[in-house]
């Protein structure tokens, strides 16, 4: 076995090594960890098997195999930052609507969020307000 393949080879698995690391300690996501440790197989899988390239190349139709190893790091770490950016996005949008929240409460009784409204009772005729 050639030195770039036991050189990748063992890349691959050391960065899986600390990926589970990461996990353990609760460093890292779990979401996120799956994601690396995929990563880390296919670079070990990779180095294991350099032929594997040159077989995915020619079926897709490339033929110059790391252009399409290249390729193929580029689409992949696009979605990641895709993903990455709508986590992102999202998690901005709760905590604004619960800064949002927060500052109502803050206010006190006199301004209520339309979710939290009570129905008008019928029965019962409308009591002064003691605070005006």
């Amino acid at each position: 076995m050639p030195a770039l393949q036991i050189t990748t080879s063992l890349l691959g698995l050391g960065l899986a090594a600390l990926i589970f690391v990461l996990l353990r300690r609760d460093h890292l996501y779990i979401h996120h960890g799956l994601f690396w440790i995929v990563v880390a197989a296919l670079g070990a899988l990779l180095g294991l098997w350099p032929g594997l390239i040159d077989r995915v190349a020619s079926l897709v139709g490339i033929s110059y195999a790391p252009a399409a190893l290249l390729l193929g790091a580029v689409v992949v770490l696009f979605i990641k930052a895709l993903y990455a950016d709508m986590m992102q996005t999202r998690l901005e949008r709760q905590l604004r609507r619960l800064n949002q929240r927060i500052a109502m409460l803050e206010l006190g009784p006199t301004v209520r969020p339309s979710s939290v409204a009570e129905p008008a009772d019928q029965t019962t005729p409308p009591q002064a307000d003691p605070t005006r």
